[in-house]
C-alpha cells in the first residue's frame, strides 16, 4: 500500500491495469456463457445457489444473501423472483422482521445447483487453472489476498457470481 496518493498513472501502470480489466472481463464471460448452455443456469443463478448451499441450514435473510454475493438488495429481489418461479428456492416471512424474508434452496434448486457444478468446475479448470503452473497460482493468491485487504474485504464478502 502506498502512503500517500499520486496524482498520475504511468504508462506501464496503465497497461497492466488494463491487460487485468479486459482479460478478468473475458474470462467472466465466457465462463457465463458456458454456464448458461452446459446448465441453463446464469451466473446470477448459480451464485445465489451457491450461498444458499453453503449457508447453515440452505436458508439466508435476504439482507445476510445479499451482503455474501455482494449485492444490492434491489438487484437481488429482482433475481429470487425470476428464480422462485423455477423452483429454484422460496421465500417465507423472517420471524423475527415483518419486512424482512428467508430465502431458502429447494431440492429442485439443489439439483440445479449440483447438474450446474460440474460443467461450471471443468470451465474453471480448462479457462483459469490450466493456463497457470503452481508458482502463478500462488502468486494469483498471494494478489488477490493483498487486494482484498487493501479494500478491507473479509472472506465472506463476496461479489462474484461465479463461485
Amino acid at each position: 500500500m502506498n502512503a500517500s496518493p499520486r496524482t498520475q498513472i504511468s504508462a506501464e501502470e496503465l497497461r497492466v491495469w488494463r491487460g487485468f480489466i479486459e482479460t478478468t472481463g473475458v474470462l467472466n464471460s465466457r465462463l457465463a456463457s458456458r454456464m448458461q448452455s452446459e446448465s441453463a443456469l446464469s451466473t446470477g443463478d448459480y451464485g445465489v445457489l451457491l450461498a444458499l448451499r453453503e449457508a447453515p441450514g440452505r436458508s439466508l435473510r435476504s439482507s445476510e444473501l445479499a451482503a455474501s454475493i455482494g449485492w444490492e438488495r434491489s438487484r437481488l429481489s429482482h433475481q429470487l423472483g425470476r428464480m422462485e418461479k423455477r423452483g429454484l428456492l422460496r421465500r417465507d416471512p423472517c420471524p423475527e422482521d415483518t419486512r424482512g424474508s428467508v430465502v431458502s434452496l429447494t431440492e429442485e434448486g439443489a439439483t440445479a445447483f449440483r447438474r450446474g457444478s460440474v460443467p461450471h468446475l471443468k470451465a474453471v479448470q480448462e479457462l483459469f487453472l490450466d493456463a497457470l503452473s503452481p508458482e502463478q497460482l500462488a502468486q494469483v493468491e498471494a494478489l488477490t489476498d493483498t487486494l482484498r485487504g487493501h479494500l478491507g474485504l473479509d472472506e465472506s464478502e463476496g461479489g462474484s457470481d461465479l463461485g
